[in-house]
């Protein structure tokens, strides 16, 4: 497990403006059809029934159609889990202290996280950012959590994800507070009602979900005028670790390294660059559905179908566990015989 610390993701050192953002987004690679039409041929001849391994079979195809290349690998996947800190929760949105975002980040570092066993089971590498979180980002229900340029230069930190020769990336997060950020981003992009977005997230009570419907309100009220703009609405009602995943999945995009999308947290900051652009993320599946009730909303607006539905939260867990099943979807694929060469017929007289 490596941790990165970074008390000021870069903002200085890039300066990277949204309008640098929006030029990458304009020339996204496209998935390799050629690359997607060898999986489909390949897949027809192994010994199995047609759909016989049903998802499995469109797992495969997706890794070779972004990896562009046949036969896929998993040899180097990679969790990167993104940490922040939020003003908005001194507003008492969370059953934790703001405190324990610093433990879990010592938890992660000394290997007894969940993540870490996961982890270690399913042979992931693991890193982890801490993105300032001694310095939280100001209250969204009183101004932006960031400026222009600290939001872009920590898109452009995130981009340190993918490197290392990955080949397949898990984005999560870890940070107390951010389930409301991410339904307040997520009511900003998408409408509806508050509550619609809003959960329980890590055990909240009556009392301290109301106070999480109250600051999503207040939040979108707020910053209402601004939010027309997906990359206004990241730096308004977002936070360090959501800049960051959108970063570093646009940067999987820019290097056809296919990405797994943990849960409700590192969802919404995947939504942004679908509200960008609607193509945005589809070299990108959804790990598992979470134990937050607006991700399956949120991931059906997304046309992301979950890998997994086992009822847990975020922190990368869930999208770790999905590793393995498209692990399983590549040995499958590029280890299973043919009919031919396993002198088996493939029909039928």
């Amino acid at each position: 497990m490596v941790l990165h610390s970074e008390p000021h993701p870069r903002r200085e050192a890039s300066g990277l403006p949204f309008d640098d953002i929006r030029a990458l987004m304009a020339r996204l690679p496209r998935l390799d059809g050629e690359a997607a039409a060898r999986a489909k041929a390949r897949e027809a001849e192994l010994v199995k029934p047609a759909g016989a391994l049903g998802r499995l079979e469109d797992i495969a195809e997706w890794l070779c159609a972004w990896q562009g290349k046949t036969p896929p690998t998993v040899a180097r996947p990679l969790v990167a889990i993104f940490a922040g800190a939020h003003g908005v929760a001194e507003r008492g949105v969370s059953a934790y202290p703001p405190a324990v975002t610093r433990q879990m980040l010592d938890a992660f570092a000394g290997g007894g996280a969940a993540i870490n066993q996961i982890c270690k089971s399913f042979d992931i590498g693991l890193k982890v950012f801490d993105l300032a979180t001694e310095r939280p980002t100001p209250d969204i229900c009183e101004q932006p959590a960031m400026s222009e340029a600290e939001c872009a230069g920590t898109m452009a930190y995130g981009f340190e994800a993918i490197h290392g020769g990955i080949d397949l990336l898990v984005v999560g997060e870890m940070g107390i507070g951010n389930t409301t950020v991410a339904s307040t981003l997520a009511h900003a992009l998408f409408g509806g009602r508050p509550e619609d977005w809003v959960g329980r997230g890590t055990g909240a009570n009556d009392v301290t979900l109301g106070r999480k419907i109250d600051a999503v309100a207040t939040a979108v009220r707020v910053h209402g005028p601004h939010l027309g703009d997906p990359l206004e609405a990241l730096r308004r009602v977002g936070g360090r670790e959501f800049a960051a995943i959108a970063g570093a999945i646009l940067a999987a995009r820019m290097e056809r390294v296919p990405v797994v999308i943990d849960g409700f947290v590192a969802t919404a900051a995947a939504a942004v660059l679908h509200a960008l652009d609607a193509s945005a993320l589809e070299h990108c599946v959804a790990g598992h559905r979470s134990a937050e009730a607006a991700h399956g909303r949120l991931l059906e607006r997304l046309e992301l179908p979950p890998i997994l539905d086992l009822g847990m939260l975020g922190e990368g867990s869930g999208g770790a566990l999905a590793v393995a099943v498209i692990k399983a979807a590549c040995a499958c694929h590029t280890g299973m015989a043919t009919f031919a060469e396993a002198a088996v017929s493939n029909r039928g007289g």
